[in-house]
């Protein structure tokens, strides 16, 4: 039996990206975020969800992405993934949710050298569905331990 990944799938800019289901903690709406001085540029600040601060990671600087122009479904479909990088919770901005898609992993194909700017090392795979390609995102090789350190610090 070919060994099956649970996928959430959103969109950012143009390309559908997914991440591994067991990665993410939730999905919420946009939230308040509060700017920090002197952060890495593509962290946009912090909120607090339930008592707890996560730092928000914006992948539209982090990988020089185009800002689309939201229609008024985007803007409620749109939000922050909070994910977790080995116990420590970032939030996601995503452009728009999509779904949870089941993939086989025997279809994920080696990643392209660039798709739409982002750097193969960032990215596990890819996957054709229905005449377009899921990104499957390495949430583990999205920051070195130095980013990591930085951000958690944030928190």
């Amino acid at each position: 039996m070919a060994e099956q990944l649970q996928m959430v799938t959103f969109q950012l800019a143009q390309e559908l990206y997914g991440v591994n289901i067991l990665d993410v903690k939730e999905i919420v709406r946009v939230q308040d975020v509060r700017v920090i001085p002197n952060a890495p540029s593509y962290v946009e600040g912090i909120f607090n969800l339930r008592s707890e601060i996560i730092p928000i990671i914006n992948l539209h600087k982090r990988f020089a992405l185009k800002t689309i122009i939201a229609s008024h479904e985007d803007e409620l479909l749109s939000g922050f993934v909070i994910i977790d990088i080995d116990g420590m919770k970032l939030g996601v901005i995503i452009d728009r949710v999509s779904r949870v898609v089941t993939i086989n992993t025997a279809e994920i194909q080696a990643p392209p050298q660039m798709i739409s700017g982002i750097g193969a090392e960032y990215i596990r795979g890819v996957v054709r569905q229905s005449g377009d390609y899921l990104i499957i995102l390495n949430i583990r090789s999205l920051f070195n331990p130095k980013e990591l350190q930085k951000i958690a610090k944030l928190s």
